[in-house]
Order: structure tokens, then C-alpha cells, then sequence
């Protein structure tokens, strides 16, 4: 008797245990979504406000959702329209450098989880230092690389340095270690397949999560790239998003009123017009490629 009273008297605590951490996870989780999500919002009412009222009126407060196409128009007549040649730029140089990033990644992160190579240790520790190296300090040796070659000033000196991706090269690498069983390869090469077979028929069709998660990965860190386009690029027409961003913002008074030559067209609603270029993309991949990468991820745990 006694040990049922405890029983039942422990469901009551436990009971109040779960609903107080519940409760934590969803303040944390409420407080981050309001710490991320401010920034968002402001981006979103800031072009509906004229610039005065955006010191003026309240931080989130909306103003006419007319003004959308009034700083739409001003940014238009920036540079003639060199903004959407800027967007078209950042498209080009993203979808490039994700196309050839994964092509390399995968396959090399396949080679070094399945097979054992002279000087596969040195290629991958070569690897994890690259990874953990800060961007900028790999931009004087590309710069001096993409000169020799003569592609300074043209796409090829953005989308080149991007074709090798170490952390998805990495990724592939745990990827492909924990998902094939070894015996599975061993069995396919009794049975006469040669790797790059087993490559296509094993390896493959176990890496449509790691494809998902790669693009996404790759896409956020080419789409936002700012410093090495910067130091590749002369011409004002090969500029991407970011670039020409910083570009805008040293030429407006409002922005910049120490340094910026005059330049009536481009005020702050403008600025966060284009910011808002940048982020929307990234948002939508964000969903899409999570979406995507579940789906994936649980294709293989249920049965028919």
C-alpha cells in the first residue's frame, strides 16, 4: 500500500516537473524568435515609411505600404538600374558556386570515407585546416592565384575559389563514413562493380539529405559573401548584392555623411529595401531546403 501511495503521489510531481520545463523551452524559444525576428520585421516596415518617419515613428510601426514602390522606383534610378545587375550578378555567382561546390564535395567526401588512398590523411587534415582557417586569410592567396591565371575582374575569380568547399567536403566525409556499411561496399565489389558504380548506385541515392544540406549551406555562404568579390572585382558591373550594397551606402549622405559624395536618390528606406534583396532569398531557401532535408531525413526510418 504504501508503494502505491508513493506511485501516485510522484505522478502530481512529475506532472508539474515536465510542465515547468515545458514551459522554459518556450520562453527560450519565444525570446530567440523575438531576438531574431525584430531585425526581420523592421526590415519589412522600414520602406513603407518616408525617411523622416523612420526616426520619428515607432521602430516596427507601419507606414504607407504605397512608399514599397516609391523606394522601389529611387532604387531603380540608382546607376541606371545597376542594382538588378548587381541581384543578376549575386544569382550567377550563388548558383555557380553551389552547383560546382556539391559536384566536388560529394565525391571527394565519398572518396575519403570509402577508400584508402596514398595520401588520403595528408588530403584530409589538409582539409580541416583550410575549414577552420578564417576567410580572409585565404584571400590574398586566391588573389594571387586568380592573377596568375589572369581572371582577376571576371566572374571566374568569385566562382573558382568557391568550387572547393572544405566544411562540405568534411560533411560529405561523416556523411558517407556513418551512412554505408562497409560490407555493403565489399559486397558490391565481389559482385563486380567498380567504385565509380558503386559510387552511383550506393552512394548516391544515400546523399539526397547531404545534397539538401550542402546546397543550403553553400548557397547562404556564396549568396552573402562580401569580402572576396570586393577584393576580385574592379568593375562596378561585375559587383554582386553585397558589394553593391556597401558601394550605395558610401555614396549616401544619409549613410555615410562624413565621406559620401551627394546623392538625393538613395535614402535609408532604400538601404533597407536592398537589405531586404538579401535576406528574403535566404529565408525562402531556409524553408525550402529544411522542408526538403526532413523529408529526406525520415524517408529511410518508415516502411511501406
Amino acid at each position: 500500500m504504501n508503494r502505491s501511495i508513493t506511485s501516485q503521489g510522484s505522478t502530481p510531481k512529475r506532472k508539474s516537473e515536465y510542465s515547468a520545463s515545458w514551459l522554459l523551452w518556450v520562453s527560450v524559444l519565444v525570446l530567440l524568435a523575438v531576438y531574431f525576428g525584430a531585425p526581420i520585421l523592421w526590415l519589412l516596415a522600414a520602406p513603407t515609411k518616408l525617411d523622416g518617419e523612420l526616426l520619428s515613428l515607432p521602430s516596427l510601426a507601419i507606414g504607407d505600404v504605397r512608399n514599397y514602390a516609391q523606394a522601389w522606383a529611387n532604387l531603380l534610378t540608382y546607376g541606371k538600374g545597376v542594382v538588378l545587375l548587381w541581384a543578376q550578378n549575386s544569382a550567377m555567382y550563388t548558383i555557380s558556386s553551389v552547383f560546382l561546390s556539391v559536384i566536388v564535395s560529394v565525391p571527394a567526401g565519398y572518396a575519403l570515407a570509402t577508400s584508402q588512398f596514398a595520401g588520403r590523411r595528408l588530403i584530409m587534415t589538409l582539409t580541416l585546416i583550410t575549414m577552420i582557417l578564417p576567410g580572409s586569410a585565404m584571400v590574398l592567396p586566391l588573389f594571387l592565384e586568380m592573377n596568375q591565371f589572369g581572371l582577376i575582374d571576371t566572374p571566374w575569380a568569385v566562382i573558382v575559389p568557391a568550387m572547393f568547399y572544405p566544411f562540405g567536403v568534411y560533411l560529405a566525409y561523416v556523411h558517407f563514413s556513418t551512412a554505408i556499411p562497409k560490407d555493403l561496399l565489399s559486397a558490391g565489389r565481389v559482385d563486380g562493380c567498380n567504385e565509380w558504380q558503386l559510387f552511383r548506385y550506393v552512394g548516391l541515392p544515400l546523399a539526397r539529405t547531404l545534397f539538401a544540406l550542402l546546397s543550403f549551406l553553400s548557397f547562404t555562404s556564396n549568396w552573402n559573401n562580401y569580402f572576396l568579390p570586393f577584393v576580385m572585382l574592379n568593375d562596378s558591373k561585375l559587383f554582386s548584392l553585397p558589394v553593391g550594397l556597401q558601394v550605395m551606402a558610401t555614396s549616401t549622405p544619409m549613410l555615410n555623411p562624413t565621406f559620401a559624395a551627394e546623392n538625393a536618390v538613395v535614402r535609408r528606406p532604400e538601404a533597407a529595401l536592398i537589405v531586404l534583396m538579401l535576406v528574403v532569398p535566404v529565408i525562402i531557401i531556409f524553408l525550402v531546403a529544411q522542408r526538403y532535408i526532413v523529408r529526406s531525413a525520415l524517408s529511410g526510418s518508415l516502411k511501406d
